[in-house]
């Protein structure tokens, strides 16, 4: 069924890409479950394609590997952080931002939602052992740090290559691989969530304040926001 509606798309001129978003995502929950369930080496393609009903073509049709499979469930596992992050206003701390987010998440996540993060958590500590896995891992944690770097940029009015964003980005997106590794671990092993860390999330922001020496955190006036760089200025007084 789910290869008819595949080839139905095709035929009008290619999968769009939300659709074909959503089609990897739930190819990834059932590798992941399998990979969970009896190992990587364990698990084939069509192990994969069986699972999610598709034709193991189609399979690779969108991905380059089985190890690969879990990089969109990986991916979603830092995606709450990613959002959080991209729409932290000037005029909040990061603190004050998190704890605003954490309620809106209690009170919004779906079901399916926590399912993805549960399952993201399980790849990620499979990924203590696994050396494909670790990749799409840190992949994902490359993406958190390049989205560090534009929000840090706009705080700091500073261009995102500029090297002070880029290594306060750098030692924050570590700070984050870290909490994250920490702390699925330990839930996995039935830690109680409260020992981890607090239902707002501050020990998050915390870790970002810490790695970055306290210049990321703080709100900013609105009144006295840094400018953003303009780029053709100096051309003008020329």
């Amino acid at each position: 069924m789910a290869d008819h509606v595949v080839s139905t798309e095709r035929s009008r001129g290619g999968m769009s890409e939300q659709r074909r978003r959503r089609v990897r995502l739930e190819i990834s929950r059932e590798a992941a479950r399998l990979f969970w369930a009896q190992g990587v080496d364990g698990t084939s393609g069509d192990q994969i394609a069986e699972a999610v009903g598709l034709s193991t073509r189609t399979i690779w049709r969108h991905f380059r590997s089985k190890e690969s499979c879990a990089e969109p469930i990986v991916a979603q596992s830092v995606e709450w952080e990613l959002a959080t992050l991209r729409s932290w206003p000037l005029h909040r701390s990061l603190e004050e931002h998190f704890a605003t987010e954490a309620k809106r998440l209690v009170s919004e996540i779906s079901p399916s939602e926590q399912a993805d993060a549960g399952l993201g958590v399980k790849m990620i500590r499979l990924a203590e052992t696994e050396p494909a896995l670790r990749t799409a891992w840190l992949m994902a944690c490359d993406q958190v740090e390049h989205e560090l770097a534009a929000v840090i940029a706009t705080r700091l009015g500073l261009k995102p290559d500029a090297l002070q964003v880029r290594l306060h980005a750098a030692a924050a997106a570590a700070a984050l691989r870290v909490i994250n590794e920490y702390v699925g671990a330990g839930l996995l092993d039935g830690t109680d969530p409260r020992e981890l860390g607090d239902e707002s999330f501050a020990f998050i922001a915390d870790a970002v304040r810490t790695a970055t020496g306290g210049a990321v955190g703080d709100p900013v006036q609105l009144d006295e926001a840094p400018a953003a760089p303009d780029e053709g200025a100096a051309d003008r007084q020329e």
